[in-house]
């Protein structure tokens, strides 16, 4: 038993080395340089993607900043010059690019044209812009429905369609996408944004099968709550807006926590990254594992958060 034993523990720890080689030479290979190249980022006008913004401009990209409002994207593009002079870095003045991505196909494939005169070409687009959602389903108008369905998912993919053929062509880019851990499980009174990101997610899933034969790479980030203005801009059942930062969401990660996250997996072209804490990241194994537990928190936390509302 022990000659049996004293053989085993070696090629066990052998094994096991070679996996860990074998990752380590597949990391150093798959790193990507984000110097010099060309990088859309959506919403970049405040929160997250203002925090990506700030981290890619570091990294000498070549922005192209995208958003609603141009007063705000110019005060970030003057934000980033200003950094770029104190520290006597060499950068590219960032191009902006500003359309509603909850418009119609035509607005945003305009768009997509105009992104693309910027610098010829994309090699990185980080689609970020997006909306909550507060509010039970009975009182929510479907029409609230559809415009954070509009501006989660039919936006992000009617951009992403437009700008893949260019990246076909050149059999190169990479398609960032900022879901949420609700892309993986539904929280009550989220209808509207949870089904969003659940639509996100299997919309980029194909993408990254269908694009691997181009040598696209496809990332999906799923952060939880992050320390943005996310709930303060949610709308209600009514499509009104909630006006309310979340307990959750103000002791959430900070967004250049978060930009860091997204620069490291488009270095190490990561297929998914789930960025959450112990709990949330318990309840997804727990949805797949054992569904009819889930199942019953959920309807606890229903009816928990209802009594809280009713008193």
């Amino acid at each position: 038993m022990e000659r049996v034993m004293g053989g085993v523990v070696p090629l066990v720890l052998g094994g096991l080395g070679l996996v860990l080689l074998y990752r380590l030479l597949q990391r150093l290979q798959q790193g990507a340089t984000i110097q010099d190249t060309v990088v859309v980022i959506t919403g970049a006008s405040s929160g997250l993607g203002r925090e990506c913004a700030r981290v890619f401009h570091a990294a000498k990209a070549r922005l192209v900043l995208c958003g609603r409002d141009g007063a705000r994207l110019q005060d970030v593009v003057q934000e980033l010059i200003a950094t770029a002079a104190d520290s006597q870095q060499q950068t590219y003045t960032p191009c902006m690019v500003i359309f509603d991505l909850s418009d119609t196909a035509e607005v945003v494939a305009m768009a997509a044209k105009e992104i693309l005169s910027c610098y010829g070409h994309v090699d990185i687009l980080i689609n970020n812009a997006g909306i909550s959602h507060r509010g039970n389903i009975l009182e929510t108008h479907i029409s609230v429905q559809r415009d954070v369905m509009d501006t989660n998912y039919f936006g992000p993919i009617a951009l992403t369609q437009a700008l893949l053929p260019s990246m076909v062509r050149r059999h190169s880019g990479h398609v960032v996408v900022i879901s949420s851990v609700q892309g993986k499980i539904a929280i009550p009174y989220r209808s509207a944004y949870a089904a969003s990101k659940h639509a996100t997610q299997a919309y980029f899933d194909c993408l990254r099968a269908e694009m691997e034969r181009y040598n696209i790479q496809v990332t999906v980030v799923s952060p939880g709550y992050i320390r943005t203005n996310l709930s303060l801009n949610a709308v209600t059942c009514d499509g009104s807006k909630y006006g309310v930062l979340d307990e959750t969401t103000a002791l959430g990660r900070e967004p250049k926590d978060v930009a860091q996250v997204v620069l490291k997996a488009v270095h190490h072209r990561s297929k998914e990254v789930l960025l959450a804490g112990p709990l949330p990241t318990l309840a997804i194994y727990i949805r797949t594992l054992w569904p009819a537990l889930f199942f019953k928190v959920m309807a606890s936390r229903a009816r928990k958060e209802q009594k809280s509302k009713d008193e």
